[in-house]
């Protein structure tokens, strides 16, 4: 009956742990904090890429050439701006053509 009481009244480990589960669920918070931030400024990041692809001009053209005995026409492309590059895409917005859809799931909600 001593001991139980003696461990009854110990309360030196309880103050560590109550320490440590308070530090470990502010750090998991900040975590998933810092995750979320660190997607959301992937993806925009991906989307200017995108966007700096998609401005790379590649038209191209060359004129005729004539020789001695031989000629070739002259060629021309010229590249077309997208379907959704219409907007300028600036600090804090969010990148154009990224579209996320998840459909319904039957039995869930």
């Amino acid at each position: 009956m001593n001991m139980l009481s003696k461990f009854w009244n110990d309360e030196a480990g309880f103050v560590v742990s109550s320490e440590l589960v308070l530090i470990g669920t502010i750090l998991v918070l900040g975590v998933v904090v810092g995750l979320a931030t660190v997607r959301d400024q992937v993806v925009q990041e991906l989307g200017d890429l995108a966007l700096a692809i998609s401005n790379i001009n590649q038209s191209y053209s060359f004129s005729g050439v004539t020789g001695h005995t031989s000629s070739t026409a002259g060629s021309m492309f010229s590249d077309l701006t997208d379907f959704c590059d219409t907007n300028v895409d600036g600090a804090g917005t969010e990148p154009e053509c990224i579209n996320v859809q998840i459909d319904a799931v039957e039995g869930e909600g």
